[in-house]
């Protein structure tokens, strides 16, 4: 007959387990000390693979990363370097080179120069963003020298040469745009400000084809609120743009689809008063004649309030 059980014979079992795993416990200890031992100082926080030792965690962890040393050749020197190869036409190279004279010598009178010419040579180069982004650094640190205006060409052209054609996105058209109307803004009697006045009218253009693409789309398929949203962009931003005669056509159009006749009629008579011998101007009275109506325009409208000669005073006027 077995006697009462003893209360911590369980325990004592889960005693003689641990022993025997504490036991173990050195051996394995033993056995990871060459492999931990090849990583350098036990303990150290280069045993994980710093200090430049090859351990076996370095492949896992990785070198630390390596500062490149300043250059520390004179301001002069490294600017020449860059001229040099901007010469040879190795633009990408003196742009960062001519980075180098801002970063080793940010002190020095080569240190300015040195940053419109990074961005101008990134240009070069095509790299336009990082053009952009030296020349908005530029006009940062330096926004009333001689060379801001020169700057600001380089962030119009950088986004103007990458422009698509009007059936595109024109992110980039718009920008350039924007850029370019700055400069005429701010340094008028720049020598790149006649150019800029060039190209800010071909823009305008390109912009207003790209709303003029758009709305006639609308309009085919008789989305006829969405196409006079685009058409009214070309008469109240582009108004001296070639398509501004077809969008008042097409406004037309569009409002007596609509049936609203007032605003057709308006958009006939401003679009007659300013090209009376435009076709779309033929086309428009047209259109409103075989309904029995003749342009004239009110005053209510908002193309009377957008266009530029909204104080004409003609017959026709209510």
């Amino acid at each position: 007959m077995s006697g009462p059980a003893r209360p911590f014979s369980g325990l004592a079992q889960m005693g003689k387990k641990g022993r025997s795993r504490s036991r173990l416990l050195p051996v394995v200890v033993l056995l990871m000390l060459p492999l931990i031992g090849g990583c350098g100082s036990f303990g150290g926080f280069d045993s994980l693979g710093g200090g430049g030792g090859g351990g076996p965690f370095s492949k896992m962890f990785g070198k630390k990363d390596e500062v490149e040393p300043l250059n520390t050749d004179p301001a002069e020197v490294i600017y020449g370097q860059a001229d040099q190869m901007a010469d040879k036409g190795k633009f990408k190279e003196a742009a960062r080179q001519y980075e180098e004279v801002d970063i080793a010598h940010p002190y020095s009178r080569e240190a300015r120069r040195a940053i419109i010419m990074a961005s101008y040579s990134y240009y070069r180069a095509g790299q336009y963003d990082e053009a952009i982004s030296s020349a908005d650094r530029y006009l940062t640190l330096h926004p009333g020298t001689q060379e801001a205006a020169f700057a600001q060409d380089i962030i119009a052209k950088s986004y103007y040469d990458r422009i698509l054609d009007p059936k595109r996105d024109q992110t980039f058209a718009r920008r350039s745009l924007a850029a370019y109307e700055k400069l005429v803004q701010r340094y008028p009697s720049s020598k790149y400000a006649a150019e800029a006045g060039n190209r800010i009218r071909i823009l305008r253009d390109l912009l207003a084809a790209s709303e003029m693409q758009v709305g006639r789309y609308y309009l085919r398929r008789n989305n006829h609120l969405a196409a006079i949203n685009r058409f009214k962009t070309v008469v109240t931003e582009y108004q001296t743009t070639e398509q501004v005669e077809e969008a008042l056509m097409r406004l037309t159009e569009a409002y007596m689809a609509l049936g609203i006749v007032n605003e057709a009629q308006t958009a006939a008579a401003v679009l007659g008063h300013n090209f009376p011998d435009s076709k779309w101007y033929k086309r428009s009275y047209k259109l409103l004649a075989q309904r029995g109506l003749e342009p004239q325009q009110y005053q209510g409208s908002w193309i009377s309030r957008a266009w530029r000669t909204r104080s004409w005073t003609g017959a026709g006027q209510t």
